[in-house]
């Protein structure tokens, strides 16, 4: 029988505890105010978090997935333009390319930091020419190797847009995820570090010209009511998530270093135990890295996982089957064996809680759960 989880993979309720009383004051004074859409609060929660993400722009939306579909839209990229993703991430970045009625074109990721394998984009690139765009995902809170991908898009005069809804705050060489790009998408779906009480997302952009656009595209690609320059969709950010997540802002480096903390204790408790066990690397050119998943790879990983579950401890598969080998995805004519990191690390990884109110007798709970199952 399994145990009642002592240490969940994630504690929303503990955050919310902790914050009760400005949220329950903000979101209040929202219902009494009767503004709930596009209000005050999204446009001071777009000025912030430009600010944050370091871009001119900022421009709310519906949902993570929604902020990659827009973000296409404003790029007019559809049908017969493919556009370079990974096959290792959550389903919504290919998704959202099939979605504008565009192909997702693969390339493997480095099977060491989890992100776009760089190295290998140019030949991918060489086999696609009708590529638009590319789409790199900074994945778990890093960041790929940004420079070069620029660098291969500029030669080939293709755009880039940042899949960075787990990365917020992340910075590559010292600037922020977000602002590399031509677009930075994010998502505020509850479980990110950066959470909603709720769906909402973000892109951001220092292009004026995409920013005008992007805001229309939102609302059925409308700057003035009832008049259209686009064909756009009802993606507006509710004001009500904006009010949530301005008082969240105020808290998020501090919650950012919590969980840099206990990424650091995960690895200095389970990397010198001589066992099977290795982490995602965080290469120097991460420069801030803020740690969404805490991921392990570890042979027999279902074994582990159950468990953990046993144990009252949390952990989840983050993702258990790449996108290429996906059913929606099998007009794409890929195989297995195709992107073999991608699909060792769906076979091997694990995600264990790395939440910031964790205490160091949950975390030494956790690791020794680990130790013990691979001891035996």
């Amino acid at each position: 029988m399994t145990a009642t989880r002592t240490i969940p993979l994630l504690d929303l309720r503990a955050q919310h505890e902790a914050i009760r009383a400005e949220i329950l004051s903000e979101v209040t004074r929202l219902i009494d105010s009767q503004q709930f859409i596009l209000g005050e609060e999204v446009a001071e929660l777009e000025r912030r978090l430009a600010s944050y993400c370091q871009t001119s722009f900022a421009v709310g939306c519906a949902s993570g997935t929604d902020a990659l579909v827009l973000a296409l839209m404003a790029l007019e990229i559809g049908r017969g333009d493919e556009v370079l993703t990974v096959p290792y991430t959550f389903f919504a970045t290919a998704g959202a390319i099939a979605r504008v009625g565009a192909r997702p074109v693969f390339v493997d990721v480095d099977e060491e930091t989890c992100q776009m394998d760089v190295n290998q984009v140019e030949t991918v690139l060489d086999r696609h020419p009708r590529v638009k765009a590319i789409l790199p995902v900074h994945l778990f809170g890093g960041c790929v190797d940004m420079d070069p991908l620029l660098g291969l898009a500029r030669a080939r005069n293709l755009t880039v847009i940042e899949d960075a809804a787990q990365s917020i705050g992340a910075e590559y060489r010292g600037r922020r995820a977000g602002s590399l790009g031509a677009m930075g998408c994010f998502s505020f779906f509850p479980t990110k570090n950066l959470g909603g009480y709720g769906d909402a997302g973000m892109i951001t952009t220092s292009d004026a010209e995409l920013a005008e656009r992007l805001r229309a595209l939102r609302v059925h690609g409308s700057n003035r009511r009832y008049y259209h320059d686009w064909v756009g969709i009802n993606s507006r950010l509710d004001t009500l998530q904006a009010a949530v997540l301005l008082v969240k802002l105020g808290h998020l480096d501090a919650w950012t270093e919590g969980r840099q903390r206990n990424a650091a204790f995960y690895r200095k408790l389970l990397g010198g135990a001589g066992l099977p066990v290795r982490f995602q690397l965080v290469p120097e050119f991460v420069t801030r890295h803020v740690a969404n998943q805490f991921i392990i790879r570890v042979p027999r990983r279902d074994e582990l996982k159950a468990a953990l579950s046993v144990a009252g401890i949390g952990a989840e598969i983050y993702y258990p089957l790449p996108l290429h080998l996906q059913k929606c995805f099998a007009y794409l004519g890929y195989q297995p064996g195709d992107f073999p990191a991608s699909e060792n690390l769906a076979r091997e990884s694990l995600a264990l809680p790395v939440y910031p109110e964790l205490a160091d007798e949950h975390l030494e709970a956790v690791c020794r759960a680990i130790l013990q199952f691979l001891q035996a």
